[in-house]
């Protein structure tokens, strides 16, 4: 059994004007047994009673704001995000996943499976579940956290569930078909590594163009996660899902966000137009990338009038 708790270890509190609204920062550090999730929780004091969307991010290592300094992504989307959820009376828990901070690094050179991201989501809710401050418990996930956060939820627990971004297929597919649109002769190879990895568990010979992705380290993780298909985990959902893609997304397909309404029919399915992965509206497709590096393009207002009305319908 996985022990959680809260350590309010060092609460910083501030206070944000925004459009002519107040609302209170808390830093927070949530514990999964050994591993450290801080984040950052958005709120009104002032309010008894407000629904809480709690956010959990998608592949590599964002941070709470949504940033990967090493790769030069600083679009700031998740921290825009969260203020101007917060600004509409929703509020907002957004936290580094556990590769992020640098004392969790030696637990996960030890042992690292996509479930572990799961109980992670885990604590995170049962923080929150008893907490007297939120009339609702909602849960956003976005890309490859869309996953994780269908795998996280009790129905029973969660009042609701946004899929943003996320794949509605199991992630080897995604991958020889990106691969496939570059190079097809490395989609094949990109096969025979996956078929490997599906079969022994690791790979033996590893092609030196895919290192990045198929580096031995990896391999425990992307063993997990290849047994995955969001398909069949979005069918045991009971609650009430939203699944929302953009148009201008490079990563994640319309087609997928379709895949997952049909999987689950009684979801809601929304798709807005020129708003790319990470979550800004794009008018010129050469902006695209631009937007990962820069936090000055400007986040879709649709997304935010969308996941307002979902949560407080």
């Amino acid at each position: 059994m996985m022990k959680f708790k809260l350590l309010l270890a060092c609460i910083v509190i501030s206070f944000y004007g925004i459009a002519q609204n107040t609302f209170t920062s808390e830093d927070l550090l949530i514990m999964n047994d050994s591993i450290q999730l801080p984040g950052t929780l958005t709120y009104h004091a002032d309010v008894k009673q407000q629904p809480l969307l709690i956010f959990v991010s998608g592949s590599g290592n964002p941070d709470r704001n949504g940033n990967q300094p090493q790769y030069g992504v600083n679009g700031n989307y998740i921290k825009q995000f969260a203020e101007a959820m917060t600004n509409k009376g929703i509020a907002f828990f957004r936290f580094d996943k556990r590769n992020v901070t640098p004392s969790n690094i030696k637990h996960i050179l030890k042992s690292y499976e996509f479930n572990d991201l799961v109980e992670d989501v885990k604590a995170v809710i049962k923080n929150f579940k008893n907490d007297e401050r939120f009339s609702s418990i909602n849960v956003i996930g976005h890309s490859q956290g869309s996953l994780v956060a269908m795998m996280a939820i009790n129905n029973n627990d969660i009042n609701k569930y946004i899929s943003l971004a996320g794949l509605g297929e199991s992630v080897d597919k995604t991958l020889i078909r990106q691969y496939n649109g570059q190079n097809p002769e490395l989609a094949k190879i990109v096969k025979t590594h996956i078929d490997e990895l599906k079969n022994t568990g690791s790979i033996k010979e590893i092609n030196p163009m895919l290192m990045g992705l198929f580096a031995k380290q990896n391999h425990q993780f992307l063993s997990s996660y290849l047994k995955l298909d969001p398909i069949e985990e979005i069918k045991k959902l009971h609650i009430p899902i939203l699944i929302i893609n953009g148009t201008k997304d490079i990563q994640v397909e319309e087609k997928d966000a379709e895949n997952l309404h049909k999987a689950n029919p009684k979801s809601e399915l929304v798709i807005i137009d020129n708003m790319n992965h990470v979550l800004k509206t794009i008018e010129k497709d050469e902006d695209n990338m631009a937007s990962y590096m820069s936090p000055d393009f400007k986040l879709s207002e649709e997304l935010i009038e969308v996941v307002e009305r979902f949560i407080k319908k």
